[in-house]
């Protein structure tokens, strides 16, 4: 039962240690007693032992690329616990299917799946803002607290000593990512991949894929197969 759950207790790695002071706030303890309250009254995804899947799949130490959304997909069987992916054999979402676009026209790559599952086991963390929703209400969960816990991860990630890429997509993404530190990090803002912010330029051409790999090899760090 999820009321008798604590977040901390999702992870096992190194982010245990590096949000240890988050999880001692009381913030904390009143966005875990509305999410209980949540799951246990209203159908919510992802489910519980899914919502830090991206940190669980992504350690602190092994993170070379942030790819920031907003909030999980709303839809039964979408979300996954990472931004952007969505298991395969689901319809891909505009957004996915727009950033499969790009990847085409940056790197000549067809990618096949919509599991990004592969992204995230080589160091690409896939973070939402928000890390939960109600079926079918986006945008439901903005406003909960977890916007300071992920505020908090993208600020530990800023000062950690290896250096990072972080692709900021969207006007949301680039608020969050205000104060990163451009003189060790790369940072790539670009349109959101959505239909309507990608029409309207600003998304495509943007090679974000192909300029991570890029700044990853200049550091001596392995490129991400992004196929």
């Amino acid at each position: 039962m999820t009321e008798n759950l604590k977040l901390q207790d999702l992870i096992q790695n190194d982010w245990k240690n590096v949000l240890k002071s988050c999880f001692d706030q009381n913030w904390m303890a009143q966005l875990e007693a509305q999410l209980a309250s949540e799951y246990a009254n209203q159908t919510i995804f992802p489910p519980f032992p899914d919502l830090l899947k991206a940190l669980e799949l992504t350690s602190f130490d092994a993170v070379k690329v942030v790819i920031l959304g907003q909030d999980p997909y709303h839809g039964i069987g979408e979300a996954q616990g990472f931004s952007f992916s969505v298991p395969n054999g689901l319809k891909i979402p505009p957004s996915l299917r727009n950033i499969c676009k790009e990847l085409t026209l940056d790197l000549g790559i067809q990618r096949t799946q919509s599991d990004l599952t592969d992204w995230a086991n080589q160091g690409v963390l896939l973070l939402n803002s928000v890390l939960s929703v109600r079926a079918n209400e986006p945008g439901s969960h903005a406003k909960m607290g977890w916007e300071k816990f992920t505020t908090y991860i993208i600020h530990q990630l800023n000062t950690r000593e290896k250096p990072i890429v972080f692709m900021l997509w969207g006007n949301y993404a680039q608020q969050i990512g205000k104060q990163l530190d451009e003189s060790k990090h790369l940072i790539i803002r670009t349109a959101h991949p959505s239909p309507l912010a990608a029409n309207r330029g600003g998304w495509f051409g943007s090679k974000p894929f192909s300029q991570a790999n890029a700044f990853l090899l200049s550091h001596g760090m392995g490129a991400i197969r992004w196929a």
